[in-house]
Formats: structure tokens, sequence, C-alpha cells
């Protein structure tokens, strides 16, 4: 079974963080490649510490081996110096799909006993 076998490892282009700067006063949107780079069909979900101001378009998805997906962060208007953003991370979750599965996400491979791999941004 697949879950049995940790999911490989998946590209992601930045590769260790998203900066949006200034003005704050409006919504900036920043693209993010990510690929597959296993030989296993996985199934992948964004995460973010702050649901009001930060946003990922689409949030989840399947991703067959070398397959890559374009995704949309964005960053909604926020009066700067009056919120803390300190703490604002992205986080990507993937995990390998089961054996057969259709190619559409569903939320509870996250949530068996199969390895989740996760990576901060």
């Amino acid at each position: 079974m697949a879950q049995s076998i940790p999911p490989g490892d998946i590209a992601i282009q930045p590769g260790t963080k998203i900066v949006f700067n200034a003005p704050y006063d409006d919504k900036h949107t920043y693209h993010i490649k990510v690929t597959n780079s296993s030989a296993r069909r996985i199934g992948w979900a964004f995460k973010t510490t702050n649901m009001k101001r930060l946003g990922v378009d689409p949030a989840a998805g399947v991703l067959d081996p070398k397959e890559n997906a374009l995704i949309a962060v964005s960053c909604d208007a926020f009066a700067y110096g009056q919120e803390d953003t300190n703490n604002d991370r992205v986080t990507i979750e993937w995990t390998n799909t089961p054996d057969g599965a259709a190619k559409q996400f569903r939320r509870e491979w996250f949530q068996g006993d199969g390895m989740v791999r996760r990576k901060n941004l």
C-alpha cells in the first residue's frame, strides 16, 4: 500500500520564503510553482497561520509524478504597524495517495496513519 512508503520530495519555486512588499493597502498575489519530484502520485494541501490575511488558491490538489501546479498566494490589505505579521506562515503538506485512488483530492489522506511531509515558507 502507498501509505507505508514515505512520500518523495517536491520542488517549490521559490524554495524558502515569500515576501510581500509595500504598499500594504493593496492586495498582493505571489505565484508558487509546486512540482512532484517523486515517482508516486501525491496529494498536497496548503495551510496558513492567518486565514484572514493570507489566501492560497488552489489550497489543495493532486499531482502525478513530475507534474507541477501553479499556486497563487495572496496577502490582503492590512494596516501596517498595527498588526503582527512576524508569525505569518504558509505551509505545504503532502502525502502519497492510496493505490488506485481517483485523481481527486481527499482530506482524509492526511488524517490516517500514512506519513505526511511538511515544508514551511
